[in-house]
């Protein structure tokens, strides 16, 4: 057991550096588009360019994991992946940081296939849903990164000064805590087109994934946008809404062991889309920050348990090889992550930032429909 405990500290660092990296650029996105003086349907085809990176990291990592196994890769690409945090504060204009955001997302994609790779076989070795206890940590690195934000905008740091300490000191820690005697296991490149989506029952694993990770996606793009723009929020209590929905994603997949163990994964996954329902119609309702800050919450709860109920499924299936099952599951789920917030931007430049939160509400309810495809292959 010492051995596991070992190994579930590893990966969940792996998980904190992935989120805080994210948080930390979540919570700065305003001041980006500030200073860069971005039109929202800029800053939505912007963020394009990020989650075009990341679907096309998707297949290609999951092949390379499955053929050198997650430990290393995962390694490799988080120390990738932070020096592209600090390149986007060097971004001077729309297409350098268009360019940026694509070697981000990138890296981030890349690193969301090996570490969940390598998660998928701590939990098999623990016999027990210990996935959402490491997308928790997930969470809670993308609460603190985002609570960073609000600390730098209240310090007076610039993003440029903000990305280099907080991003140095969380890879710093990462790196050392994840440094475990850890074999992977390793499979031949199977045939096939590099680039395949998920099939058979995987497809519908990766829609529901895909409608949950929108909204999260959303969220931690525009949450802050939404407070300042929308309600009138002061930037600094803007910043606190994805640490709000951070906080309570958080807390959920933290008891998801317990809840999924009593409850299973189904009746989790529908429970989990009614709360997003709830919390969407609480945001698109509220004409201030307190009740929007409250539906921003439901939605932490609501998301929590979704991708990690996804990669569980897909790294089970009996026949694809984990690697590959998962990267064909986070190709539609996400990219869902990121292609939301684009999404957002484009539908808020045709419409209205609140109208655009209006899309999530369908997709919420969508997870319910569509949550039987969650339960264990063992079980079809």
């Amino acid at each position: 057991m010492i051995g596991l405990m070992a190994a579930w500290r590893a990966v969940a660092a792996m998980f904190i550096l992935n989120g805080a990296l994210f948080g930390i650029w979540a919570s700065r996105i305003p001041a980006v588009r500030d200073h860069l003086n971005l039109s929202h349907d800029a800053l939505g085809y912007g963020l394009l360019f990020m989650a075009a990176g990341a679907v096309c990291s998707f297949p290609i990592t999951g092949r390379l994991t499955d053929r050198f196994g997650a430990v290393a890769i995962t390694r490799v690409i988080a120390a990738l992946y932070t020096f592209s945090l600090f390149l986007l504060a060097l971004a001077g204009g729309f297409w350098t940081l268009s360019a940026y955001l694509f070697v981000f997302g990138a890296f981030h994609g890349s690193m969301d296939v090996a570490m969940n790779a390598w998660a998928a076989e701590v939990e098999q070795a623990y016999s027990k849903p210990v996935m959402s206890s490491f997308h928790a940590m997930w969470s809670l690195g993308a609460g603190l990164g985002a609570l960073s934000g609000y600390g730098a905008v209240q310090l007076g740091l610039t993003v440029a000064h903000h990305f280099l300490l907080a991003g140095g000191i969380v890879v710093g820690l990462a790196m050392a805590l994840s440094w475990v005697r850890w074999t992977s296991r390793r499979s031949e490149l199977s045939k096939g087109s590099v680039f395949a989506l998920p099939s058979s029952a995987l497809v519908l694993v990766g829609l529901t994934a895909l409608c949950g990770a929108l909204g999260e996606g959303a969220v931690a793009d525009w949450s802050a946008i939404f407070l300042r723009d929308v309600t009138g929020a002061a930037e600094s209590v803007a910043a606190l809404g994805y640490a709000v929905f951070s906080v309570t994603m958080v807390a959920f997949r933290l008891a998801g062991g317990f809840v999924i163990a009593r409850f299973g994964p189904v009746a989790t996954a529908r429970f989990g889309g009614v709360c997003a329902a709830v919390g969407v119609y609480c945001v698109v309702s509220a004409d201030n920050a307190g009740p929007t800050l409250v539906g921003f919450a439901l939605m932490g709860v609501g998301y929590a348990v979704i991708m990690p109920l996804a990669f569980s499924r897909a790294a089970s299936d009996p026949h694809v090889p984990p690697g590959q099952a998962i990267a064909s599951v986070a190709t539609l789920g996400y990219g869902g992550l990121l292609i939301g917030p684009p999404l957002i931007g484009f539908l808020a430049e045709m419409l209205t930032l609140r109208l655009a939160f209006m899309v999530l509400l369908p997709l919420a309810v969508l997870i319910v429909l569509l949550s039987g495809a969650l339960r264990p292959a063992s079980l079809d």
